[in-house]
Formats: structure tokens, sequence, C-alpha cells
């Protein structure tokens, strides 16, 4: 069963069973302010174990609480205290801290997307020379699913496990669009350490950072 229409949901469904509540209808925005948005979530959340007690649910937490310098956001907040919910109100539960998505559609204030669009319309805009981010192709949520949907009361930072610092993003954008990316270079950012269990490294086991990285390239640009 399967809570949501957005993205993740779309690419649930391959793997979308009777024995599963895949919660996929959060709040996507992690920019988001208005408390009667996460309200919804967690009402919604709360009614959908309520209905279906005997199912296993899996939920779509972020890699962002890993994030210091976002420890305070309400988003992150929010997510904590969905997870902490979960972990006290079944027994039966798995969720999955997920990095920046990249796939077709969906969020267009995801980082790639975002990169996207900037260069492709020839806008301007600014590259914190300084940060790394973890991404994951929206197809392989679905592919770890299918392969360890068996764990279970864990949570499990889902994401390639390579960091890729941005200006390395927006080259390889560039050389697939054809296009000059308008950008100034400051002299900021940062990124956060996340552990990764077995079962990620053996998902992504013999997959090299920059075959990875084209691959996302020609399958979403």
């Amino acid at each position: 069963m399967i809570t949501g229409r957005g993205l993740i949901a779309e690419s649930l469904k391959s793997i979308d069973s009777e024995n599963f509540l895949f919660f996929a209808s959060g709040v996507s925005n992690s920019l988001e302010t208005k408390t009667s948005e996460f309200e919804r979530e967690h009402t919604l959340l709360k009614n959908s174990m309520a209905e279906h007690p005997e199912k296993k649910i899996v939920y779509f937490s972020t890699l962002s609480i890993h994030d210091q310098s976002k420890k305070d956001s309400l988003y992150v907040l929010h997510k904590l205290k969905i997870e902490r919910f979960i972990q006290n109100n079944t027994d039966n539960y798995l969720i999955l801290r997920i990095g920046n998505i990249v796939g077709k559609g969906g969020n267009p204030n995801t980082l790639f997307n975002f990169l996207k669009s900037k260069i492709e319309s020839g806008s301007s805009f600014s590259l914190h020379n300084k940060a790394r981010r973890l991404f994951i192709d929206i197809d392989d949520i679905s592919g770890f699913l299918k392969k360890n949907g068996q764990l279970k009361n864990q949570i499990v930072n889902v994401a390639f496990p390579d960091y890729y610092d941005l200006k390395t993003v927006v080259e390889a954008i560039q050389q697939k669009t054809g296009k000059k990316a308008a950008y100034q270079e400051i002299e900021f950012g940062d990124f956060y350490h996340v552990p990764f269990c077995e079962n990620i490294t053996d998902h992504f086991k013999g997959i090299a950072a920059e075959d990875y990285l084209q691959n996302l390239i020609k399958k979403y640009i």
C-alpha cells in the first residue's frame, strides 16, 4: 500500500505490496515553515498506521538530520519527531533517510533540478565551492527496498556512498546540455559525515562515483 502521489510514491509502484505501508506523503520542501503542513503529515501518518496496524510501515525521512547547520530547522525537527513517533508506536517499521533525489520531475527545488534549471535557462547562480553532497537515483530507492525490505526496526541512510563537489556536477551537466553555466564561486559550504550500513555499500558495490554521476546525467537530462 502506497500513501502519496509524488516522485517517491510513483517510483514504488513496481514493488507495492499489501504487507507494507509505504508512507510517501510527507512535507517535501525542506524550507517549509507552515505548521499546518507538518501537522497534516503527522495526522495522516497516525491515521494510516491506526487503519493498517498489520502492515510494516516504511517511512521516508532525510539525510539532512545529520547536517548540524540544519539541526534547528523546522523541517529537520519535524522529521525527527515523526521518526520517534513511528519508533514508539509500532514494532514493525523501516525508516529510510534519503539523500538528494534525482529523477524525472519532482520537486523543482532539489539540488540537481536547481542546477539543471539554472544551466539550461542560462540564469546566474552562486556555487558553494566547499560543499559536498550525496545523491540517489530515484530508481535506487525501490531497488534497495526490493532487496532489503526485510530489514526491521532500523533507520538506514540511503544514498550513493560518495560525496560529490558541486563543480563536478555542474561540469557534467554543462557537457550534457552543451550550455555554459553562469555561476560565481563562493568560498562557502561544507558537508556532513553520513555512516552507511553494509546493505547500502553492497547495493552499490562495484559502481564508480564518476559512472554513477554520468548515469544520472544520461537518464535525467
